[in-house]
């Protein structure tokens, strides 16, 4: 989908690539800072519920366009801000944000839900449907039981019976 290139442009993309290439939530995004990106080791260190710390790996790819963002950012931008800024450099509000990925899911998708939580349920489901162990997505989603990763696990039985299906000589 196209993006204008122009600082609002920019930011949405990456916003939308932030949340679906990590799993983040709505809140860790908004509080993430340029500080708790560590590029030598492509990772992200967020705060999550209850004050809980985790690091999430990140692809090359969207550690490059970090890269880029942080290098673009107004210069109005105060030192210990968040992340993602408007292009005074002051923070972007949750609502702007949340309007943003609700608006670019209205293009792609027709499901009802259309929000930041969407973005983190299908990184969980593409990790689920390729092999990923559930411990390791419950893991990387910070979730403290794994009562609350197993709801990701629907798509992956669907998956999986249609590889049976499939290949399964009694099928």
């Amino acid at each position: 989908m196209p993006f204008s290139d122009d600082w609002k442009g920019k930011t949405e993309r990456l916003i939308l690539l932030l949340f679906y290439s990590t799993g983040m939530r709505l809140s860790e995004l908004m509080n993430l800072k340029p500080g708790q990106i560590d590029f030598a080791n492509s990772q992200i260190k967020v705060l999550g519920k209850g004050n809980k710390e985790r690091i999430i790996p990140a692809a090359e790819d969207l550690m490059e366009q970090l890269k880029n963002y942080i290098a673009e950012r107004p210069a109005a931008s105060i030192a210990g801000s968040p992340l993602f800024v408007n292009e005074a450099g002051k923070p972007l509000h949750s609502r702007t944000v949340y309007g943003w990925v609700n608006a670019r899911l209205k293009q792609v998708t027709t499901i009802d839900k259309k929000s930041p939580h969407v973005l983190r349920h299908s990184f969980a489901t593409h990790l689920m449907n390729n092999g990923a162990d559930i411990n390791a997505v419950k893991s990387l989603l910070g979730h403290s039981s794994l009562a609350a990763t197993q709801v990701y696990t629907h798509n992956t039985i669907e998956q999986l019976k249609k590889v049976y299906q499939k290949a399964h000589p009694k099928a």
